[in-house]
């Protein structure tokens, strides 16, 4: 067999279509890379569905961490009503006097109406000698149940 020379190997060389034809290199294919439109329904029902899980839990938590807060403002302010009545010998007319003394900085938010609306219920001062009202107790001013059942206005 004769050894054939830089030129004659270049020209005996099969084309690249020859090759193409004969299944030796793959098909360029003139399509752009990218996500099916069943793809993307999948993604977006597969999102929708963990969603629907994750909600009402999340919900469920929310409402949980706002009953806890309320709680808290009720046995705190209820607490600083009873420290008023002890060091200035007289219930507090209102929850400002609170603030003006300095037992607290502001009123709170009520967690579940989200304004300062509390229900401020008033009584006999036990330390007063001429019959004097004063607030003896604080509620929610909502109107809504607890998770418990219980209305949030007789906390």
């Amino acid at each position: 067999m004769q050894e054939l020379t830089g030129r004659q190997a270049e020209a005996n060389k099969p084309k690249s279509s020859d090759r193409r034809s004969r299944g030796f290199l793959p098909r360029v294919s003139c399509l752009v890379a990218g996500f099916t439109l069943l793809e993307l329904m999948i993604v977006i029902t597969v999102i929708i569905i963990l969603a629907a899980i994750v909600l009402p839990q999340y919900q469920r938590t929310i409402l949980a961490t706002r009953e806890a807060v309320l709680r808290e403002d009720l046995n705190k302010m209820r607490t600083l009503i009873d420290q008023y009545g002890a060091d200035k010998q007289k219930l507090p007319q209102s929850l400002d006097d609170l603030v003006t003394a300095g037992y607290m900085r502001e009123i709170p938010v009520d967690p579940i109406t989200g304004q300062k609306d509390w229900t401020v219920e008033t009584g006999e001062d036990p330390n007063a000698t001429n019959n004097e009202q004063g607030v003896i107790n604080v509620r929610s001013a909502s109107p809504d149940t607890s998770s418990e059942g219980t209305p949030y206005s007789e906390w």
